[in-house]
């Protein structure tokens, strides 16, 4: 009994190695790269865009350049799908006050970057950009938005379609599936227990946690393919730098916020300081008027120092 009460810590901490999961944004950036992992990223996308996605291929892209000299907080990957449609995923960690058009110039980019010179417009690929933020972007309380383009009528309120032969040369049914669709996931703003299987991601997303009895697709290869103690030894030791380099990173910023934070009260105070001083400055003057108003009318100093509380010697100065 006395050695199982012993070792009982060790066996924690061996239990909790093998269930603790990788970052989804270090997984990025090494493991899910990997096409034998393609399984994993092709189950995300699928529950995120509510259809099965296929990975042909990651690509490399000005979009999705990785340097050793790139931020930590960004990591992106740009992936080819079957039917050539294009799908940018971004993870940003820090806050970024222009990140809405940061999303919009790298869904550009790729337009641009995958229309030959000489081609016709109808070759432009569908692109979805795939957004994962960490900090509070905007003002809104939900965890997951999509914007995709439709054309409204502005009188009738009808939604632009397109006509027959449209719909046969590109293969749409909507105007809307030509134009890009982004899709923001704001991680922090999600609560709670998954109850779906796209939660299951968000939740994994959120906690770096994926529960026995998730199901989602993608998410049976996750719990392998991520878990910490399946690292190589090389592995393990970059992951462990990377998320050391994340808590300086938090520690660095939870200082600067604490620092800015109380400047501004510092400055409040100041400021509450300035007018109380400000304040009784005003009424000793106002005092002193009194004062000398009764002086000049004949009264006493005895009544003076009733009616104004100064001093005798304050009252025989003026």
């Amino acid at each position: 009994m006395r050695y199982t009460i012993v070792n009982a810590p060790y066996k924690i901490r061996a239990r909790t190695m093998a269930t603790r999961h990788i970052r989804f944004d270090w997984a990025i950036k090494r493991l899910l790269r990997n096409k034998a992992n393609y399984v994993v990223l092709e189950g995300f996308l699928s529950e995120l865009l509510a259809q099965d996605i296929t990975i042909k291929t990651l690509l490399e892209s000005e979009a999705n350049q990785q340097t050793e000299d790139d931020k930590a907080n960004r990591v992106d990957i740009l992936a080819e799908t079957a039917n050539s449609e294009l799908i940018l995923i971004e993870v940003q960690n820090n806050s970024q006050l222009d990140y809405f058009h940061r999303m919009l110039y790298g869904v550009s980019q790729l337009v641009t970057e995958y229309l030959e010179q000489g081609q016709e417009y109808g070759k432009i690929r569908k692109i979805y950009s795939v957004n994962i933020v960490y900090f509070n972007l905007g003002k809104g309380d939900d965890y997951i938005y999509r914007q995709r383009g439709e054309f409204v009528g502005v009188n009738l309120g009808d939604i632009l379609e397109p006509t027959l032969a449209q719909e046969k040369k590109y293969k749409i049914e909507k105007v809307a599936e030509i134009f890009p669709e982004y899709y923001l996931l704001k991680v922090k703003n999600f609560k709670g227990l998954a109850k779906s299987s796209l939660e299951e991601w968000i939740y994994f997303l959120k906690n770096s946690e994926i529960k026995e009895d998730f199901v989602a697709k993608g998410m049976v290869e996750a719990k392998e393919t991520l878990r910490v103690n399946n690292l190589s030894e090389q592995e393990r030791a970059a992951y462990n730098r990377y998320m050391d380099n994340k808590s300086y990173e938090a520690s660095i910023l939870s200082t600067q916020e604490f620092e800015a934070q109380w400047q501004i009260e510092q400055i409040e105070e100041a400021k509450i300081r300035g007018r109380e001083e400000g304040i009784q400055q005003g009424i000793q003057q106002k005092t002193i008027a009194i004062a000398r108003s009764c002086k000049l009318q004949g009264l006493d100093v005895d009544t003076i120092m009733e009616i104004t509380q100064l001093s005798r010697e304050d009252i025989e100065a003026l």
